[in-house]
């Protein structure tokens, strides 16, 4: 049966280049246990693919093509029954080789454009609407990173909290007020931290963050200040968990749930639990700007190839917002497991990142 089959047959069934190491019947193979494994995420055995592939190839052909894809790291049997899944490194070589995915429908794109642009809403708006409309429309988790904003400053406090903690409140020009914690040395006097506040606001002046960074670091370097080491240390650490050299932003998360409903073992439910908690952190945001920064485009990272997650059932889809002239201003991504629909979301993401490149353009 499967001899009558060609590989140019089976190739031209699959168009575009093969990924190195694998001909067009492990090709096809491979991506169709993919693609089941999107679609039910359950392992898939030689009888179901003889039923699915449109090459006629028997069941004792695919099991020994299985069998070569097993020992290329590319399949696993997650027991004992004949089944297989794909590994993280089928998954990428999927990702990179077949996968297969088209533009979003004029309706679709119609109707995100509508959804993000509508006039009257804050950013912050805008912003939390986009994160859930790529909940929505992916099944899985949305992420949207803005950058913080560049804008004149008005007033800036420490107010202490106890346990080696104070609160930075900082208020910009338009009277937008942004919140941070941060590390203090234990046992700081209230007074250091007024002495700091004091410091600041008197060279604020309507100044960016940055700019006033920039003054308040050579200042400091020069010893032209009367502040103590103390609240000079104060001054240091507030600005610069502030700034972060420029590279802070707000990290926006919907669709959290999504995540845990795909949950079925307790150190998966552990493992999304730590992802949540890292997604919280300056340094998540940091490194996420950082990943979109490397790409013109949409970059899809499995496992725990972003170097962010330790967890390999998580898949990231992220793509930077990019401003006229292609300054970043932010990132736009999802976070989902492994079996997300790579094909329908890569465009939703890519779409959705260049009209929030538009926006905070």
């Amino acid at each position: 049966m499967d001899k009558q089959v060609s590989p140019a047959a089976i190739a031209s069934r699959f168009p575009g280049p093969m990924p190195p190491g694998l001909d067009a019947r492990s090709a096809a193979v491979l991506r169709e246990i993919v693609e089941q494994y999107v679609e039910t995420g359950e392992p898939v055995g030689s009888r179901t693919l003889a039923r699915l592939l449109p090459m006629g190839l028997s069941p004792a052909t695919i099991r020994n093509v299985m069998a070569d894809l097993t020992d290329a790291g590319l399949l696993f049997a997650p027991h004992t029954s004949a089944g297989r899944l794909p590994t993280e490194r089928g998954l990428r070589l999927f990702v990179d080789g077949l996968l297969q995915f088209g533009e979003l429908g004029e309706d679709e794109r119609e109707s995100i454009t509508a959804a993000l642009g509508a006039s009257g809403r804050s950013l912050e708006d805008t912003l939390a609407d986009a994160s859930t409309l790529l909940a929505g429309l992916s099944s899985a988790a949305g992420l949207v990173l803005a950058p913080k904003s560049e804008g004149p400053l008005k007033h800036i406090e420490f107010v202490p909290l106890g346990s080696g903690r104070a609160l930075v409140v900082l208020v910009a020009g338009d009277g937008h007020v942004e919140n941070r914690v941060i590390e203090i040395p234990p046992g700081l006097p209230p007074s250091a931290l007024q002495q700091a506040s004091n410091y600041l606001n008197a060279r604020i002046s309507g100044r960016p963050l940055l700019e006033l960074r920039r003054i308040v670091t050579e200042e400091m370097a020069a010893n032209r200040t009367e502040l103590d080491a103390l609240s000079a240390q104060v001054v240091a650490t507030g600005l610069a968990t502030w700034t972060a050299e420029g590279r802070g932003g707000s990290l926006i998360i919907r669709g959290q749930a999504r995540l845990l409903a795909d949950v079925t073992a307790i150190e998966h439910l552990a493992a999304i639990q730590n992802l949540f908690e890292r997604l919280e952190t300056q340094e998540t945001m940091l490194r996420l700007l950082e990943l979109a920064e490397r790409s013109e485009g949409v970059r899809i990272f499995i496992g725990a190839e972003s170097g962010l997650f330790g967890s390999a059932d998580i898949a990231m889809v992220v793509s930077p917002a990019r401003a006229e002239g292609g300054r970043i201003v932010g990132a736009i991504g999802v976070i989902g497991p492994t079996r997300i629909n790579y094909g329908r979301i890569i465009p939703v993401v890519d779409y959705t990142a260049r009209v929030i490149g538009r926006l905070l353009g």
